[in-house]
């Protein structure tokens, strides 16, 4: 398998989930997946669970970001970290951008 290095993504088209949500992957391997997210004024990523390890950044916009048992307002600049199979999940407060990166990277995004 040969993965490209180079990911700009002002070229890369956005993968409509709908509901106010947009993916872009920018960049993986077996290993690691990095995703950008694009979420309008109040969408939502439901709370779920997944094998992966899983850091994200907030790039732009507000969240109110649920892990586990416990929820925070958090802003541009901050960042989140959810364990494998922890249910997790946000609402977008101010439309913004997430950064996901994954570990091992999400064969169920490509």
């Amino acid at each position: 398998m040969t993965l490209s290095k180079f990911f700009k993504g002002k070229q890369l088209p956005a993968e409509d989930l709908g509901d106010g949500l947009s993916r872009k992957i920018l960049g993986h391997d077996h290993e690691i997946m990095m995703v950008q997210i694009d979420f309008e004024n109040g969408a939502i990523g439901q709370a779920h669970h997944h094998l992966h390890r899983q850091t994200s950044y907030i790039v732009s916009g507000r969240f109110e970001v649920s892990i586990g048992n416990e929820t925070q307002t958090m802003g541009a600049g901050d960042a989140f970290y959810v364990e494998p199979d922890e249910v997790h999940g946000v609402v977008c407060l101010e439309a913004g951008t997430l950064i996901d990166v994954f570990n091992p990277a999400r064969e169920d995004f490509i």
